[in-house]
C-alpha cells in the first residue's frame, strides 16, 4: 500500500502501525503529486491518502481519490478526515462503491479499526465510518423512501452502510447467518433492488440509506 499525508510524524505512526501489523507499506508521499507518481512506477492495492493536502488542505485529497480510481481501478482508495464530514463521505462512495472507505482519523488510535479498514478496501469492500453514519442516520427525513423498513432491518442497513459482512451484522446484533440473510433479502425487497449479485444490490442498498 501507499500512504499519502502532509503531516510527517501522522504518516510515519501511521506506517510503522501498519507495518506491525503485517501491511506492507511501499511508498509514502507528502503530496498529491508524488502520490501519483508512486501509483504510476509500482501501483499498490490500497492508497490511503488524508482529505485535505497542499497547497490549500481542502478536498485535493478526496479529488485524488476519485481521480485515482478513474485512471487507476485496480487501486483501492481510503481517506483519512480529522472532521466528520458526511457529504465528502457520500461523494466518495457514489463514485466509488467497491474497494473504498472514508475514515475519520480519530479512528487510527484504534489501531484493529485502520489495520482491518485497509484489509477490507484491499479486498474490494466498502468501509465508512460508523460515526458518518449514525450522523446521516441521525438527520430528520422528509419522506424518507425507507419508512417503509422495520427498525431491524433499519439496523441491518446502517450496519451494511458501514461495509459489514453478514457474519459481522450477525454477531453484532445477536443474530443467526439465516436470520441476517432473510433481513438483507427484506431490506432488498422493500427497496426494490431487482434480483442482481448480491454485492451489486448491498452497494445499492447503502446509497439509498446514506442518500436519504
Amino acid at each position: 500500500m501507499i500512504l499519502a499525508d502532509d503531516a510527517l510524524l501522522f504518516r510515519e505512526g501511521l506506517a510503522r502501525v501498519l507495518r506491525d501489523d503485517g501491511i506492507e507499506v511501499a511508498g509514502q508521499a507528502g503530496d498529491v503529486a508524488s502520490l501519483f507518481r508512486l501509483v504510476r512506477t509500482d501501483p499498490p492495492d490500497v492508497a490511503v491518502l488524508d482529505i485535505r493536502m497542499p497547497p490549500t488542505h481542502t478536498t485535493e485529497g478526496l479529488d485524488a481519490a476519485r481521480r485515482l480510481r478513474a485512471e487507476h481501478p485496480g487501486v483501492g482508495v481510503l481517506v483519512l478526515s480529522q472532521f466528520l464530514e458526511p457529504h465528502y463521505a457520500l461523494r466518495l462512495v457514489e463514485d466509488a462503491p467497491r474497494g473504498s472507505g472514508y475514515l475519520l482519523k480519530d479512528r487510527v488510535v484504534e489501531l484493529r479499526d485502520v489495520t482491518e479498514a485497509v484489509r477490507r478496501v484491499a479486498a474490494g469492500e466498502l468501509v465508512v465510518d460508523p460515526s458518518v453514519v449514525a450522523e446521516l442516520v441521525g438527520r430528520r427525513r422528509v419522506r424518507d423512501p425507507l419508512d417503509q423498513l422495520s427498525p431491524r432491518e433499519r439496523e441491518v442497513l446502517a450496519l451494511l452502510a458501514e461495509g459489514r459482512s453478514n457474519q459481522a451484522i450477525g454477531e453484532r446484533l445477536f443474530l443467526s447467518p439465516k436470520t441476517v440473510e432473510a433481513h438483507v433479502r427484506g431490506i432488498f425487497t422493500r427497496l426494490s433492488l431487482l434480483p442482481a449479485p448480491d454485492d451489486n444490490r448491498r452497494v445499492l442498498a447503502v446509497l439509498a440509506w446514506l442518500r436519504s
